[in-house]
């Protein structure tokens, strides 16, 4: 099987930027550090918590999700996880928003990361060429060096692409308004070489219930695998954080990125709603650009949403198409003009620096502009990085103050019907899809 995926499929240093992307979400305000925690992000309502952050890692191989019907999953994955919370966490009890990130990607292999493109690029123009000897023997020099981008763990001395870090921006805002917000490492089962098998999305959803079962069991007795176990992002030094009472098992949201989306679609479909830990009820799923095509397994029975971008290489958001009529609850579609796949997580896009990153968006016929993939081939403006991160978190915002909290003030941002201040009309398309029948 060739290793060449769509991360890599257009690879190079982001275009520049007209400043149209800028205008577009004019007014909207990104919370990109500690202080500025409690400001507006997207038009929403500014948080009234201050924001505090602990890391837990219990080891790099520790979880093997269990055999299913699709087979045994051939990998092992880390149990490690980043929290933002309330400061003032002794004063109430917080729902929790999980987040999962995807990606193959797994180890910052800078050496790697230029012999994979160089490679790549040679094994290319030897097919241009009708070459197939080196074409071949560029393949193999290309999968090498995947092997060391995709392991698990990585290799001493190379660090690994943290892209549970990437959602910082919308785990802060959430925190900023009264969720503890928990962001799970990924990293073991992107490294398997499955890719897109189903038992690779169950194994996705068996990560989040093993994290979702120690934070249901840290939350009623405050003991469990996770007590003690928090440190300080900072510096590493041991924190300790009483979450005894503090967090709503029974009130729980997920998000998911990429493959990530996949695994919380799979966690929430209604035949796998009875491997859900003991005292947990998940209550809303925000997808950001899912993959997996998993229809035969429908989520008619909790809210979702799906976010993606026109200029989406990846996927077109089809699991609201799916689950269309047959769902008992309302579920959301956001189509996003001019985003892409990548810049949902800040590890992911140029911005960071980080090995691999990069514009996945489909180079439009004229500088500056991504060519849209809604099936109109056309080009488009696209978002920036920024840009396209205020708009997932001002909906993923609305979407879990309504289905976590009840506050029914946000349907109207949700059925379209309504923007965010600072959100023009023709950037967001939002649909709804209410219950055919009562339920």
């Amino acid at each position: 099987m060739r290793i060449r995926d769509v991360w890599r499929a257009s690879a190079g240093s982001s275009r520049a930027r007209t400043g149209v992307a800028t205008a577009v979400v004019a007014g909207l305000l990104v919370v990109s550090a500690p202080a500025q925690a409690a400001q507006a992000s997207g038009g929403m309502p500014a948080g009234s918590h201050r924001v505090t952050s602990v890391r837990y890692d219990l080891g790099d191989r520790v979880f093997v999700p269990p055999p299913t019907e699709a087979g045994q999953y051939e990998g092992a994955n880390e149990l490690a996880g980043v929290v933002y919370y309330p400061t003032d966490l002794a004063h109430g009890r917080f729902p929790l928003v999980m987040i999962q990130h995807g990606l193959w990607d797994t180890c910052a292999d800078r050496v790697a990361s230029v012999d994979f493109a160089a490679a790549s690029k040679a094994r290319d123009a030897a097919e241009a060429a009708g070459d197939t000897a080196e074409a071949a023997r560029q393949q193999e020099l290309a999968e090498a060096a995947a092997g060391s981008l995709r392991g698990w763990p990585c290799a001493p001395g190379i660090e690994q692409i943290s892209s549970k870090n990437g959602y910082e921006y919308l785990a802060r805002q959430l925190a900023a308004q009264g969720f503890v917000v928990v962001s799970i490492g990924a990293n073991g089962i992107n490294a398997t070489s499955s890719g897109q098998a189903p038992t690779v999305y169950r194994a996705r959803a068996a990560l989040l219930n093993r994290h979702l079962a120690m934070w249901q069991q840290l939350s009623a007795t405050g003991g469990g695998e996770l007590a003690h176990h928090f440190t300080d992002p900072r510096d590493g030094r041991p924190r300790r954080v009483d979450f005894r009472g503090r967090v709503d098992l029974t009130n729980v949201g997920t998000v998911g990125h990429s493959m990530g989306g996949g695994g919380v679609m799979q966690q929430a479909a209604d035949m796998r709603r009875d491997e859900w830990p003991a005292g947990v009820t998940v209550k809303g799923v925000f997808t950001l650009a899912p993959t997996g095509t998993w229809d035969n397994e429908p989520v008619t029975q909790t809210p979702f949403a799906v976010m993606w971008g026109t200029c989406d290489a990846v996927n077109t958001g089809g699991y609201f198409e799916w689950n269309g009529g047959r769902n008992t609850v309302p579920i959301h579609k956001f189509t996003v003009r001019g985003a892409n796949h990548t810049f949902f997580n800040t590890q992911w896009s140029p911005g960071s620096g980080q090995v691999g990153a990069q514009d996945d968006a489909v180079p439009g016929s004229k500088p500056g502009t991504c060519l849209s993939q809604d099936g109109r081939d056309v080009d488009q403006v696209p978002l920036t990085e920024t840009a396209q991160r205020s708009l997932a978190s001002a909906y993923a915002s609305a979407f879990f103050r309504r289905y976590l909290r009840g506050e029914s003030g946000f349907d109207p941002i949700l059925a379209g019907t309504r923007r965010p201040p600072g959100v023009p009309a023709d950037v967001v398309d939002a649909r709804v899809r209410r219950p055919l029948t009562a339920g």
